[in-house]
């Protein structure tokens, strides 16, 4: 049996990108031994138990400072870990430039023979990189690359960057994923007869669920529907998104509905930001929506709309495209990875309400163009973005280190 220890900020069932990534991952691999250390943070959190395939370890008191505390704790306890079971080979799997990390780092410092495996997922903007926190950021980037020995980034854009903040070793892009056949079987129930009609077989088993989601949500069948999966930060660009809505509503002959799920320190600005346009009726905040459920938002959608800032990737893309849902997206960060202009996807510009709207209202209109996007777009998904494969890529650079 080998052992990779995971340091990573938070884990399950504190949700995010990251976190979704080990989960699915570490699930899909035998052979492996996976224990994750991470930063407690909430008191009700108990300090050791087991998801799926991973021993978690939680260090700290239970309060947000336990994240400043990480690096020495984290160390502390992989140390005590690696003396219990000192015949087990061990690979460090540093999740993103975080305290996580920081705590892997001192560990690497203590015993260099470990190998180092260091993951960039990060979707934050270069500026905040390069001058965040005083600088600290930017000094926490170059001295975990300094000591990686082999990095693994989800988008050709991290892959750029981390050549740019000095390292020299060995890079794989190895992509977050779908799941596939979860997200798949959630069809727009309106659009059905239309992908039918491309030959497609699809079975669909959750029809009653988005019948009754559009009642809950007072949806009509005239409505057409808006979705983006965001969270409310600056970088997504959703006041931007916001304005385009109230323009499309001006001009366009249907009824118009954004969608939007997920929470964020700008919560309250975008919903002033509604309430000044007189929108209430037409954006929906629905906040925090569990992963498993958010396949029955997508099939009601008929655009997925993000005009990102920044994006390491973009996994809340990914999962529209294998739902069969039109992507609208920037040109910044790992998003031209996957969307190839009027093949898989339509690019806006970023802060241009004007453009987002404009780009909307073509994928609403031209019906050939949304059903070339949607079967390219879910073919792509399958072919590169499945978890399964994923996994096979991510168990062959663990078996390289060791």
């Amino acid at each position: 049996m080998k052992r990779i220890l995971i340091f990573s900020t938070a884990y399950l069932p504190m949700q995010g990108g990251a976190e979704l990534a080990v989960k699915e991952i570490t699930d899909r691999i035998g052979g492996y031994k996976f224990d994750l250390i991470c930063a407690r943070l909430k008191r009700g959190l108990p300090k050791t138990e087991r998801i799926g395939k991973v021993d978690v370890h939680r260090v700290g008191f239970g309060y947000k400072i336990d994240k400043l505390l990480l690096p020495i704790f984290g160390f502390l306890k992989a140390r005590r870990l690696k003396i219990e079971n000192c015949k087990l080979e061990i690979v460090l799997w540093g999740i993103m430039v975080s305290w996580g990390s920081l705590a892997a780092l001192i560990f690497k410092i203590f015993y260099p023979q470990t190998p180092f495996l260091l993951t960039l997922q990060e979707g934050d903007t270069e500026e905040y990189i390069k001058k965040g926190r005083f600088g600290l950021i930017n000094f926490a980037w170059r001295r975990l690359l300094a000591k990686a020995n082999y990095v693994q980034v989800i988008s050709n854009y991290l892959a750029d960057m981390a050549r740019e903040y000095g390292y020299g070793g060995e890079i794989e892009v190895v992509p977050n994923g779908v799941d596939f056949k979860k997200f798949s079987i959630s069809l727009n129930c309106e659009a059905i007869a239309r992908k039918e009609a491309t030959g497609w077989n699809f079975q669909f088993s959750n029809k009653d669920k988005i019948i009754n989601l559009k009642n809950e949500l007072n949806i009509k069948s005239s409505d057409r529907i808006i979705i983006s999966v965001s969270r409310l930060v600056e970088k997504n660009g959703i006041r931007h998104l916001v304005d385009a809505i109230k323009l499309l509503i001006t001009n366009y002959q249907s009824p118009i509905k954004l969608l939007i799920l997920g929470s964020g320190s700008l919560e309250n600005k975008l919903k002033t930001q509604v309430k000044n346009l007189k929108l209430e009726k037409s954006v929906l905040f629905l906040g925090d929506i569990p992963n498993e459920k958010v396949p029955q938002y997508l099939a009601i959608a008929d655009v997925f709309a993000r005009p990102s800032l920044s994006e390491g990737l973009g996994t809340a893309f990914l999962e529209a495209m294998a739902c069969g849902v039109p992507i609208i997206g920037t040109r910044v960060g790992g998003i031209p990875d996957f969307l190839v202009e009027r093949e898989t996807g339509l690019f806006c510009e970023a802060k241009n309400p004007q453009n987002i709207a404009e780009k909307i209202k073509i994928l609403l209109d031209d019906e050939n163009l949304r059903q070339k996007l949607i079967a390219n777009g879910r073919k792509l998904v399958e072919e590169k973005y499945d978890w399964n494969k994923i996994a096979v890529q991510m168990k062959d650079i663990f078996n390289k280190l060791l």
